[in-house]
């Protein structure tokens, strides 16, 4: 492991993304400018096809650290910071690529939000997922968590700092597994692999597809993804899909 604070391994189309700042992987101005580079970096790169995203050690993150508050005296500063803690969540979430979220421990306020905005989520059983800010006299992202959770429990988790397990989120409906620690990351990885092996190109298309239609009427986003179904038609790795299927073998794609 690198001492990046956020590292960066590719193999197969895969990049394997690590919040590295122990002990439990908290935000501070360094890492949210490292993560927002890295994710634009994997949007551009044509070897990365999808990512996810994980962190080292037992914790996965558990939220901005407090020490790196905007000093309240310096003009400017809190628009200053909420840039950047708003940018970090969207460079994830505008990535041209899909990001899995391997959440091995605790996501925990800021952390919680960084796996709210990924695409898909794969928990361990035993991790912990709260808001706790209000426990420090803040508030909380009532819009992060309003992507994951229903009414009432957005409202509990931001009115009390409880906590829920992967385990419940999972009996929720809210995550795609929950698994012991030791098969999280295996199973990601799993994942990503069946992804990567994908059409790039249709994959992309998908990506944009599922940020835009969350904003949209039913039938304006029907319309929307109807003309990416014509432009993806016309590409040749759509041609090379058609072929494979009829020849019974595995699609060669070159993401053309």
């Amino acid at each position: 492991m690198s001492d990046s604070i956020v590292t960066l391994d590719v193999t197969d189309h895969v990049a394997l993304v690590t919040l590295n700042r122990p002990p439990v992987n908290a935000l501070n101005r360094a890492m949210r400018d490292a993560l927002i580079e890295t994710f634009d970096i994997i949007a551009e790169r044509e070897d990365i096809r999808v990512a996810v995203l994980t962190g080292a050690g037992r914790t996965f993150c558990a939220g901005a650290d407090l020490k790196d508050r905007p000093d309240p005296g310096k003009v400017g500063a809190f628009h200053a910071h909420n840039r950047v803690t708003r940018e970090t969540g969207n460079a994830i979430r505008e990535c041209a690529k899909p990001v899995i979220a391997a959440v091995n421990g605790a996501a925990l306020g800021a952390g919680l939000g960084l796996m709210a905005a990924c695409d898909i989520y794969l928990v361990a059983e035993d991790a912990a997922f709260g808001m706790p800010e209000i426990d420090v006299g803040l508030a909380g992202g009532g819009a992060m968590l309003r992507t994951i959770f229903g009414r009432s429990t957005m409202r509990r988790l931001m009115y009390t700092g409880d906590r829920l397990t992967g385990a419940d989120l999972l009996r929720r409906g809210i995550v795609e597994d929950a698994l012991p620690r030791e098969a999280l990351l295996p199973a990601a990885l799993e994942m990503a692999d069946r992804i990567a092996n994908k059409s790039p190109q249709a994959i992309g298309y998908a990506k944009k597809s599922a940020n835009m239609v969350d904003l949209m009427p039913q039938r304006d986003a029907y319309r929307f993804e109807q003309d990416f179904t014509v432009a993806l038609s016309r590409t040749e790795d759509a041609k090379e899909a058609r072929t494979a299927f009829v020849e019974k073998r595995k699609p060669v794609f070159t993401g053309r």
